[in-house]
Formats: structure tokens, C-alpha cells, sequence
């Protein structure tokens, strides 16, 4: 092989690799199972008072993200954002990360999750469940660059089941 062959391959390679990586990073965001880290002791309260999630990567490959955000609302109204990020993670396994939650009113999140937790244990029901929502936000760059964002919008009964989930892909 000549020297410009290899120099072809080698710019290839270096051209290349950074695309893949930030495919597999996109895809990793989009197929990755997440939970509470105490499945059966999830409640909306122990959220808002931080804790840690645990995240599932379903690929043969790691895979990065620079934050992972959980947005609830009632009423069509922000009560807060529990963040937390960049998180790496192994392929095929499963990884504790800490977060917080940010607030700009932490009293009315607070009560309006102890009602809500309130309800899903014991069925009486405060107030409508339907206007409690909790978008998700994935965020991880393509080439380190340009941002790339993956939502996904639930109900809070729904979010809670989730968070709930006995068994991960990687269990």
C-alpha cells in the first residue's frame, strides 16, 4: 500500500468517526430505559427532594449525553425541572446517576406532589390527574456542536409507572 492510500484512509477514518459517534449517541438517547433508583419507593415528593435515576443502555456501544431533564406541570404551568447530566454510560448496562430539581416555587411543587403521590397510593383523587404532565428532554450534541434534543411528553400517572418499572433491559 502506498503512502497515499493510507493517508486517504486514515483522513476517512478521521472524518467519519465523529459522525458515528454522534449517531450512536442519538440513537443511545432514543432507545435508553431509565427508572428511580428504588423503583417501589418512587414518589413525585422524594423526586423534588433530588435522588437518582437509574439509566439503561439498551446498545452494544457507550453512549453520552450532556443532560437528561424531567419538566413537570400542572395546569399548563412549570413546577419545576429535576436535572442532571452528562452521563456516560457502559454498553448493555445499567448506572446510578444524582440529580436536582430546581424550582422557582418549591412550596406549591411540593404540595402539588404530596397531593398527587397522595392520590396514586391510596385512590382519592385531590385534584385531576390529566392536567399533571412531565415532558422529558434528552440533550446530546452532534459533533460536539450543534445541539440535538428528544422529547417525550406523559402524564404524571403515566411518568410514575415508568418510574416504578421492576426490570430494565440490563437487569
Amino acid at each position: 500500500m502506498d503512502k497515499y492510500s493510507i493517508i486517504t484512509i486514515s483522513a476517512i477514518i478521521v472524518i467519519i468517526v465523529p459522525f458515528a459517534v454522534s449517531a450512536a449517541n442519538i440513537i443511545g438517547a432514543e432507545q435508553m430505559q431509565y427508572r428511580w433508583n428504588s423503583p417501589g419507593l418512587f414518589s413525585f415528593f422524594k423526586m423534588s427532594t433530588n435522588g437518582s435515576l437509574e439509566f439503561c443502555n439498551t446498545l452494544p456501544f457507550w453512549i453520552s449525553i450532556d443532560r437528561f431533564d424531567i419538566t413537570t406541570y400542572y395546569q399548563g404551568e412549570e413546577l419545576g425541572t429535576y436535572s442532571m447530566g452528562p452521563i456516560v454510560m457502559d454498553p448493555l448496562k445499567s448506572s446510578n446517576h444524582k440529580s436536582a430539581f430546581t424550582s422557582e416555587h418549591i412550596a406549591r411543587a411540593h404540595t402539588i406532589f404530596m397531593t398527587i403521590d397522595h392520590g396514586i397510593a391510596s385512590g382519592e383523587v385531590r385534584i385531576d390527574p390529566r392536567k399533571f404532565v412531565i415532558q422529558t428532554q434528552v440533550s446530546t450534541p452532534i459533533l460536539g456542536l450543534i445541539p440535538y434534543n428528544t422529547y417525550a411528553q406523559m402524564s404524571g400517572l403515566d411518568f410514575d409507572q415508568r418510574m416504578r418499572v421492576d426490570d430494565l433491559y440490563c437487569d
